[in-house]
């Protein structure tokens, strides 16, 4: 499995503190089946030291201490972009933090866990003029797409992706996120399952067990394999399969209670 939005990367963001929690964590992913991970740190107003330079220093070190402990993964440069960050930043720098590193073509922007995205369609579509394929993170917890999933359906219609948090989809984030996330695949509006991992032990680096338990075991390597090994080499995406049968509510009546 490869998973595009893991937090691996010691000391520079809200995931693990230490190279030794680091360690762990790949421990643990790759006990899942992970043998890919993109590092997504957080690039935002509170994680400004974040960078392309600096993440690529931070993956190299990882890559050597995976080595000398003898975990077989691989790790990828990427970021987990906000918005409002991803607008100041120029092209260029877009370009290196893009997952997969240059020679990827998507951008993984986070979406607000906010009551409000006023205006972020709007500036995706500016990132897309300016040549940036969109796959946003974690949509089933935006509380505005909680209110309205209208708004992330138009955004997938547009042609963007959009990845679904493997932990949601089995109530690690609460019910609203679980029946959320769950219509969303259902009804082909996901293309990635992440896992969004901060650690070995609590935001943990798993994605199949959850898949299965939730229902998309005959997904799996779609939705953890093949979308996102074809979004790392810049391939056109394969055919998605047939997902579960949704029931008789679709995701555009979903709570609206």
């Amino acid at each position: 499995m490869i998973d595009l939005h893991c937090h691996l990367l010691p000391g520079i963001d809200d995931g693990p503190p230490t190279m030794e929690a680091t360690l762990a964590l790949a421990r643990a992913a790759v006990a899942g089946g992970t043998t890919t991970i993109v590092a997504t740190p957080h690039v935002s107003w509170d994680y400004q030291a974040n960078t392309a330079v600096s993440i690529a220093a931070g993956v190299t070190a990882v890559q050597q201490a995976l080595q000398l402990a003898g975990i077989a993964l691989e790790v990828r440069t990427g970021a987990e972009i906000a918005m409002t960050r991803a607008a100041d930043l120029d092209d260029e720098e877009l370009v290196a933090l893009r997952l997969g590193g240059p020679t990827g073509t998507h951008l993984l922007v986070e979406c607000p866990l906010s009551p409000s995205v006023a205006g972020f369609d709007g500036l995706l579509g500016l990132l897309r003029a300016r040549g940036h394929a969109i796959l946003l993170a974690h949509p089933e917890r935006c509380p505005a797409f909680q209110r309205d999933p209208d708004a992330y359906a138009r955004l997938i219609d547009q042609g963007m992706l959009g990845q679904v948090t493997a932990g949601s989809l089995v109530g690690r984030f609460g019910r609203i996120p679980q029946e959320l996330g769950d219509r969303m695949v259902r009804d082909g509006l996901v293309q990635v399952i992440g896992s969004d991992a901060h650690s070995a032990d609590r935001r943990i680096p798993s994605m199949r067990a959850e898949l299965e338990e939730a229902g998309f075991g005959a997904q799996a390597d779609w939705l953890t394999g093949d979308v996102p090994r074809g979004i790392l080499d810049g391939r056109p995406l394969p055919a998605a399969p047939e997902m579960p049968p949704a029931p008789a509510r679709g995701l555009r009546r979903l709570l609206r209670r």
